[in-house]
């Protein structure tokens, strides 16, 4: 390589406008204690009015330090200078100092800025100096989408250029905080100092950055560095030596998983990589002359006058190369690049001596002991075994249901429910995408390993001993061997004695602890596995809820330091649907086995009160497949692929769970409210005890999906329906006996009463509504009344007030068209706008009373027509719903009449598919690009955007207003629906006044707020509703 004594390096330094001189002496020292010398500073010349206010007014001292190193070859000055930063980020942040650096490097040099592309040349007067030459150049223009731009998160950064989202970066960073004292550190540096190498505070494109130049600089090509953050979806692979190398790295890390365009380099060679699905476009130009383009768009970069071009597009998991000086050879396309990586390793023998296959085990022979017992102290209900157990053990699927959740949030719920129900899936929405995990199954995998990780940075035979399983789901067969085999078993039950105390704060924190301990004697003792087990369920000792236990476990592991070096298998009596497996796998465990309910078909088959005319075995295996099915499916809502990547991710939010909680088994995770404590959860476990082994055990019934007197609080219980039916005039007592003229004759004296004010009906209703037993954050709120009202005149009149209402979004197909007109004429009498929904509209409606204001585009785009369009008040583009945010929907085709194919352009009696993500919006770019057209499509209409409540949805919103929407429209998780798996309704998505609060800070802290309205819906039945929805920022 080229001697350092004739390379100059550079280092790009953001220094703090209020003392630069101190960040100057920090980049000096640790630059000098890698023997790396600053030869002088540089300002670097640059022209503030190129920059918008909020970029000048954040904007950085900008300067260049020029380095001169010790003789030596490339490799070794890179990684002295890579060393030399993490040393300057390090000191900067004992010191308290500010400090951001953009390159550190004898190769390459960073040009950034918080500012559009086309500006940056006339901030850099540098980039547009004729003696300014480079070899290769990475540039970038960063939508900022979930994060708040800064100067320091604007790209390129000092590798890569990202454009998507890594959805799995919690996990993806907490992996790596577990290998802490496992990394193998070699000629990069002291493992001490490598550890510092990702900033978690970072983007996540930043952190992409930070692992790729950890990778690299260790010895690995950035192609190299991509394939293993970035793999392809190998386990199809045709090509024997590339699906041995893809499943060698699989042992060392697991993906990166999200939608992702990556183009990177390490100053010696470019590369370019998508990831497994393909969800961001890369286009590449290859000229006659050597030159090389590669951009997200054909014809970005001009090639005219480089002679002939060749052209080509990477695809999914797809690679791409140039090795300069390397002639024609220099160019490498994705079979060359994976051919290269297999080459550099004996990955198949090294797999073939130490990777072991495993199965899953078989179906359970015979249920154990005390079933029952065990069912009630695990908090199964009679309504689970029917909606839930049975569906999956007869027909292999998950239920679904409709009409939306309005039962209370956990925490405020008249029964005690599982901690599952306290944690919400979270999903993809606007910034990256869903993927569909029933058409895109071949790139999606559930394969588990398990035992101790190799270190990262070294690449040896013995990465590979670890036990491979097809699923991460087990039968106890799979877990009995593991645990002959010496796997460790930790007692996931703490002992109780009857009284209501006796399961308080002390003793469900206390066996929290207790097992995190034990767990970490464990490992340190030479445990490979450790499997939680509660199987020592008895009169006195009750199971902690597993979600707990594995918590502790895991994040217990990762405090000491050990994590890596063993698997986390969890078999609990708790675990009987999706949401329970998908909670306690993106919370930490590697695999998990959920032996009561296995337990339980074979106890229902045996009784012969199962149905569906199914065996034991056949039963139990159709159980599991479903629930490989939901996890998969609630893995597919974030479009993640993996379940390696789902591992330890914490793709969830929590709801009702109090600070001690989270900090001892969910750090990291947001619960908004806060709620329950060690305290009130373990007297729900000592109750459930109680009920288990106090006498004989009965399963409850509490009403949790169907209303049940006495059970569960139901928002639409027969009371309230029975007062919204007197609203209207029409009660389910006189319906079918009244004629259709009687009916609207009904509805119209109820409109006049409403109208006067004296509707004694309403407020029949509005009692019964508004005084429900508390079950949603609003119910937590009171109205602050004015020591000085104004008079009933001065307000805003009721007309002008209904205009401000719209129904929600239900299709002509989820309704009758009976009902689905009778919504839109209601509307229209207001001055209100009535949603169509995803199902089109007949045309013959447009031109009168029946036409709906709102025309809805969803995923499917059914019904779309410039007809359509032309005839709306506003396009509302849906992104997400209430009832299963991040899935799309099926219509079977025995539903789609003639009708409903006429409306939807489709075929009678052919199926109907709305796939999850809309597949022209990939991005945030990809939505503005659809606003600007259905504004040239219809001029006069106002453009919305359906988003559901979740974390993170103020970023989101703001990305959306900067894209030109009108309205942000916020569904809470309680929408209705025609039909939605029962998982989801239940448990995805946050209340809309959590939504609806962080989207208006959001807007008003980004200067947004005056540029688009904002709406919500989720369960609103009243006046007070509408105030409360009011007050928190809707219009």
């Amino acid at each position: 390589g080229t001697e350092g004594e004739d390379r100059a390096g550079l280092v790009m330094a953001f220094l703090d406008p209020t003392d630069p001189g101190r960040g100057r002496q920090v980049v000096e020292k640790g630059l000098c204690d890698e023997g790396l010398v600053v030869k002088r500073w540089r300002a670097v010349p640059v022209e503030p009015a190129a920059l918008g206010s909020q970029a000048r007014s954040s904007a950085p001292v900008i300067e260049q330090a020029i380095l001169a190193g010790p003789p030596g070859d490339v490799e070794d000055l890179e990684r002295r200078a890579f060393r030399a930063r993490l040393c300057i980020e390090r000191l900067a942040g004992a010191e308290h100092i500010t400090l951001y650096i953009a390159s550190c490097s004898f190769s390459t040099v960073t040009y950034k800025a918080l500012c559009a592309a086309d500006q940056l040349s006339s901030f850099y007067p540098d980039l547009a100096d004729d003696r300014f030459e480079a070899w290769f150049s990475i540039f970038h223009q960063r939508y900022a989408t979930n994060t708040v731009p800064t100067w320091e998160r604007a790209q390129p950064f000092r590798f890569l250029a990202h454009n998507g989202e890594i959805n799995t970066i919690r996990g993806n960073v907490a992996a790596m905080t577990a290998r802490g004292g496992r990394l193998g550190a070699g000629d990069g540096g002291p493992e001490e100092l490598l550890r510092a190498a990702l900033d978690a505070g970072s983007s996540d494109s930043g952190i992409l950055d930070q692992a790729l130049e950890l990778l690299v600089r260790e010895g690995r090509s950035p192609s190299h560095a991509a394939a293993m953050l970035m793999p392809q979806a190998w386990e199809g692979e045709p090509d024997p030596a590339i699906k041995e190398y893809f499943s060698y790295q699989a042992c060392l890390m697991e993906p990166w998983d999200g939608p992702a365009a990556i183009v990177l380099t390490d100053g010696e060679r470019v590369a370019a990589a998508l990831d497994r699905n393909g969800l961001r476009p890369l286009r590449i130009a290859v000229c006659e002359d050597g030159f090389v383009a590669c951009a997200s768009e054909a014809g970005a970069v001009p090639t005219e006058g480089h002679g002939s071009v060749g052209r080509l597009k990477l695809g999914p998991g797809q690679a791409f190369a140039v090795h300069p000086g390397s002639g024609e050879e220099g160019v490498l396309e994705d079979n060359a690049v994976k051919a290269a990586l297999a080459r550099g390793r004996p990955y198949g023998a090294w797999l073939g001596a130490h990777l072991k296959e495993r199965s899953q085990g078989s179906p359970l022979e015979a249920p154990g002991e005390h079933v029952l017992a065990r069912q009630v102290a695990a908090g199964y209900t009679k309504e689970e075994f029917t909606v839930v157990i049975r569906p999956m053990a007869t027909e292999g699927v998950e239920p679904t249901s409709s009409m939306g959740d309005d039962t209370a949030q956990p925490p405020l719920a008249g029964h005690a429910r599982p901690v599952f129900s306290f944690l919400k899936q979270r999903f993809a929405q606007v910034t990256n995408p869903p993927i569909d995990h029933l058409r895109e199954r071949h790139a999606m995998s559930l394969r588990v390993r398990l035992g101790p990780r190799a270190p990262l940075l070294e690449e040896k035979p013995e990465a590979a001993r670890l036990l491979e399983y097809p699923s991460c789901v087990l039968f106890p067969s799979a877990v009995a061997e593991l645990i002959e085999e010496g796997a460790a078993t930790i007692d996931a039950t703490f002992p109780v004695h009857g009284e209501p105390s006796s399961g308080g704060h002390e003793t469900l924190a206390g066996a929290c602890r207790r097992v995190a301990a034990a767990a970490v004697d464990a490992v340190e003792g030479g445990a490979s596995i450790v499997v939680v087990t509660d199987s020592a369920v008895s009169s006195g000792g009750a199971p902690m809820p597993s979600a707990l236990a594995a918590g502790a476990v895991h994040h217990g592991l990762v405090a000491a330091g050990v994590r890596s070096l063993a698997s986390i298998v969890v078999a609990a009596d708790d675990i009987r649907e999706s949401h329970h497996a998908a909670c306690l796998i993106t919370n930490g465990a590697d695999a998990l086995c959920p032996a009561l309910a296995l337990e339980s078909i074979g106890e229902l088959v045996g009784a012969g009160r199962l149905g569906g005319g199914v065996g034991d075995a056949e039963a139990q295996a159709n159980y599991v497949a479903a629930l490989e099915s939901g996890l998969l499916k609630i893995m597919s809502k974030m479009g993640i692929s993996t379940v390696q990547s789902y591992t330890g991710a914490q793709i969830i939010e929590a709801i009702g769970l109090g600070p001690d909680v989270i900090a001892a088994c969910f750090p990291g995770v947001s619960s908004p409210l806060g709620g329950l404590s060690f305290g009130d959860l373990g007297e729900d476990v000592a109750a459930r005890h109680r009920a288990a082994f106090g006498g004989p055990p009965r399963l409850a019934n509490t009403g949790f999906v169907k209303f049940k007197s006495g059970g569960e609080f139901h928002g639409f219980n027969p009371d309230v329906v029975d007062a919204l039916h007197a609203v209207t005039g029409v009660t389910r007592a006189d319906d079918d006996a009244r004629s259709a003229g009687e009916r609207e004759m009904a509805a119209a004296h109820a409109l006049r009463r409403a109208a006067n004010g004296v509707d004694s009906a309403y407020t029949q209703f509005a009692e019964l509504s508004d005084g429900r037993p508390p079950a949603e954050p609003r119910d937590l709120l009171d109205l602050v009344r004015s020591q000085s009202p104004v008079a009933l005149e001065e307000v805003e009149p009721a007309s002008a007030i209904a205009r401000r209402f719209s129904t929600g979004a239900m299709s002509h197909g989820a309704l009758s068209a009976e009902a689905h007109e009778t919504l839109s004429i209601a509307l229209n009498m207001i001055c209100g706008m009535a949603n169509t929904g995803e199902g089109g509209e007949a045309p013959e409606r447009f031109r009168d009373e029946r036409n709906s204001g709102i025309k809805q585009i969803a995923s499917g785009r059914f019904g779309v027509t410039p007809e359509y369009l032309a005839f709306a008040g506003e396009l509302q583009i849906k992104m997400a719903q209430g009832s299963k945010p991040g899935e799309g929907g099926q219509l079977p085709g025995q539903k789609v009449s003639a009708e409903i194919a006429r409306l939807r352009h489709t075929t009678p009696g052919v199926g109907l598919i709305s796939p999850p993500p809309h597949h022209d919006i990939y991005s945030i770019e990809d939505l503005a690009q659809l606003i600007f057209d259905l504004k040239q499509a219809n001029d006069r209409a106002a453009v919305s955007v359906k988003l559901v409540a979740t974390e993170g949805i103020g970023t989101i919103a703001a990305g959306v207003v900067k894209g030109l929407a009108d309205v942000v429209h916020i569904s809470g998780a309680d929408g209705g629906t025609g039909a939605s798996p029962l998982s989801s309704i239940k448990n995805a998505g946050l209340p809309w006044e959590i939504g609806l609060v962080e989207t208006q800070g959001a807007l008003v802290a980004n200067g947004l707020r005056g540029r688009a309205r904002v709406r919500v819906d989720g369960g609103l039945k009243t006046g007070r509703d509408v105030m409360i929805a009011a007050l928190l920022g809707a219009d």
